[in-house]
């Protein structure tokens, strides 16, 4: 076991149901009747949440000093006997204890210590903080033990652990797992699918505090009277309104949200809202709600919202309101707060970020393939695409760029290779262009218009390719860039190709990623190696739990295999394409900064009284190799330990051309149909 010193840092947001409530624990009834339907929902993480710090501990110790909390700590030892006494307490610590109880019983490891540093997270207002307590607890053991669970692990874990309270909650509530980001969960029995949902457009809501009260546990005991078999008509219309009519109603939902269809969804907000009311409100008093409706039907709300309906468990506890935008939202809330008292704050899920940009760090003598790099840089040696026309390999990289959607490419170049570049991508002599074919006339007009997108950055010193990347950092704009080896060429498997995969696996994610490809074990010793967890049942999407770059067979053996669906260990190295983010790119500059004898932001040279105090602390993080250089794999593990980074594996191959052996297989193998 990998046992993670130090503190880390750990947020958790609140969640909010959009579509499906009650059809998380409705759905576990289909074990015992099989008449029921599947219970689907649509959730969220929000922008609030929990903020905390946590480290390794020989007990388990929850604190805070924030106010909600009163001084008050738990401080147990890591025994299921007393972390269980504490869980059937009840209150806030009942949570921790049960998550701590369920790790505890199920994995080996010692204690924690969680100070929550921070809670923006309305509590006992249906937006679950204990669920959002409980996956904090559930990451930070797993984090702190490289327990390699993945988000649906964690949310199984936080799950778990709440069923060990007198709470016992539903389960959507712990998708807060997932981020601010909405997901699709579907409920089979005992069994929970999730995935992630793109939206086509920003939508923003708003959710109030109706100020009053709801007695949760009393509207999951009525409506519980109507499973697992109705034995009157109004129990009928309970199963009906959370079986089949909310499967309609989440479908529905989900196109709105990937269309972009604001109207729509807001109306389909207003519809829902109206039949739970008619087939569900009448199963309990709490449901009446009289607050709650009667700011459903206010005039004002009305006209500054597109649909508005019930949070979580539904009742007199908070409302969520669709809006058209960032000033009806500002009006609303101002209305809520100075008319009606009620605190409230905004939600905005935003389409997931594309990918515009791209780099390709080319400069370097080449080595390995000399001396032909004496007559041609390595980047355009000649293969025979698959269309049949014999290209350097920078143009069948570029060409792919520009199919994909990249708008606007950097090329990392030396100082003295300006030239080469420039007349490859000029026009050729009028008459050679004459002689030419009409098929190799229409090549080089399209080499003249990909020239229009390409820009120059130039590296004098050699300091590494995480160096090389952080050069590109204005090009970028602080947006997230497509970055590829100019030594690789891709072939795809699907009619995408393997840039547009990556591009189209970040816009899913949102987070930093790098591709990967299948190697056998004796080959890990040549490659960067990462492994984690599947977040997805067909093995493409991976959560990182670990970067080595070369390791051993050995090693890779005990700590680097990644598990399949059959039991089965594999070892994924780095594809040669990644998208980095801005986050990224401010580890690289706080690289080069402590470099000795490196830049700042503006170009110049760090002196020595500079690096004081912090060359010593990137070595310490292993951010210079042996060979003093500045590597993009230090960067990365920086941002998986921070923010967290995914894996993808494309459907296709990559061809080296780096090296002599290897452009030979190119050459034969890369342009076959």
């Amino acid at each position: 076991m990998n046992i993670r010193t130090g503190k880390i840092d750990l947020f958790v947001p609140g969640r909010l149901c959009l579509f499906g409530e009650h059809t998380d624990w409705a759905g576990m009834y289909r074990s015992v009747n099989s008449n029921i339907e599947k219970g689907l929902a649509i959730v969220t993480g929000i922008e609030q949440g929990i903020y905390a710090k946590a480290q390794i501990s020989d007990r388990f110790i929850v604190e805070s000093p924030i106010p909600l909390y009163e001084g008050n700590e738990l401080d147990c030892p890591m025994e299921n006997e007393n972390l269980l006494k504490v869980a059937q307490q009840g209150g806030f610590f009942s949570y921790v204890a049960g998550v701590a109880s369920y790790i505890n019983e199920n994995y080996s490891v010692g204690g924690v210590k969680i100070t929550v540093t921070r809670m923006d997270l309305p509590v006992k207002s249906g937006l679950s903080s204990s669920a959002a307590i409980c996956v904090l607890v559930a990451r930070a053991f797993n984090i702190l033990y490289d327990l390699k669970m993945n988000t649906k692990g964690e949310m199984q874990a936080a799950f778990r652990g709440e069923q060990r309270t007198p709470s016992r909650c539903g389960r959507l509530d712990q998708a807060c797992a997932y981020g601010v980001k909405p997901v699709l969960m579907e409920f089979d029995g005992v069994e929970i699918d999730s995935r992630e949902l793109h939206v086509g457009a920003s939508f923003t809501w708003v959710i109030a505090d109706l100020c009053s009260h709801k007695n949760t546990v009393k509207i999951l005991a009525d409506l519980n009277k109507a499973f697992p078999f109705a034995e009157s008509e109004r129990d009928s219309l309970v199963q009906e309104a959370l079986g089949k009519d909310n499967q309609a109603y989440v479908k529905r939902a989900v196109r709105c949200l990937e269309e972009g269809d604001a109207e729509g969804l807001g109306t389909l907000m207003k519809e829902t809202q109206e039949n739970f009311d008619r087939k569900v409100m009448l199963s309990s008093t709490e449901l009446i709600a009289p607050v709650l409706h009667s700011l459903l039907k206010d005039t004002v709300v009305q006209r500054l919202t597109l649909g508005g309906k019930g949070v979580g468990s539904q009742g007199d506890g908070t409302v969520q309101f669709l809006v058209r935008g960032s000033r009806e939202a500002e009006e609303l809330q101002r209305y809520l707060k100075d008319v009606k008292g009620m605190p409230s704050f905004t939600l905005t899920l935003h389409p997931g970020q594309t990918v515009k940009r791209a780099v390709i760090p080319l400069a370097g003598f080449g080595t390995r393939v000399f001396p032909a790099s004496k007559c041609v840089k390595k980047c355009f040696l000649p293969v025979l695409d698959q269309d049949g026309v014999l290209k350097p390999a920078l143009l069948i990289i570029l060409e792919q760029l520009t199919e994909a959607g990249i708008d606007e490419i950097c090329l990392v170049i030396g100082d003295d290779e300006q030239e080469e570049f420039d007349r490859f991508f000029g026009n050729v002599p009028r008459e050679n262009y004459e002689k030419l074919p009409e098929d190799k006339k229409k090549l080089q007009w399209e080499i003249t218009e990909i020239a229009r997108h390409v820009t120059y950055v130039i590296q004098k010193e050699r300091l590494g390719f995480g160096h090389a990347v952080w050069l590109c950092r204005e090009f970028t704009r602080e947006e997230p860039v497509l970055l590829l080896l100019g030594d690789f060429l891709y072939r795809s498997d699907l009619d995408r190709n393997c840039s547009r995969q990556v591009m189209d696996a970040f816009i899913h994610c949102g987070k930093t990623l790098v591709s990967i490809t299948e190697i056998p074990l004796p080959d890990v010793v040549h490659y960067g190696i990462l492994s984690g967890q599947w977040e997805n049942n067909e093995e493409t999407m991976m959560k990182v739990d670990r970067m080595v770059e070369k390791p051993t067979d050995d090693y890779a053996r005990e700590y680097l295999g990644v598990l399949n669906a059959r039991g089965e260990k594999k070892y994924y190295a780095t594809f040669g394409q990644y998208v980095l983010t801005p986050a990224v790119f401010r580890e690289l500059d706080l690289m080069v900064r402590s470099f000795p004898g490196g830049r700042n932001q503006a170009g110049q040279t760090v002196s020595p009284e500079e690096n004081d105090g912090n060359t010593s602390a990137c070595a310490d993080r292993g951010i210079f190799s042996s060979s003093r250089e500045i590597e993009l794999t230090s960067a990365l593990q920086k941002v998986q330990e921070t923010e967290g980074m995914a894996a993808f594996t494309p459907r296709g191959r990559c061809f080296d051309i780096g090296l002599p052996d290897s452009y030979y297989r190119t050459m034969m193998e890369y342009g076959k149909p």
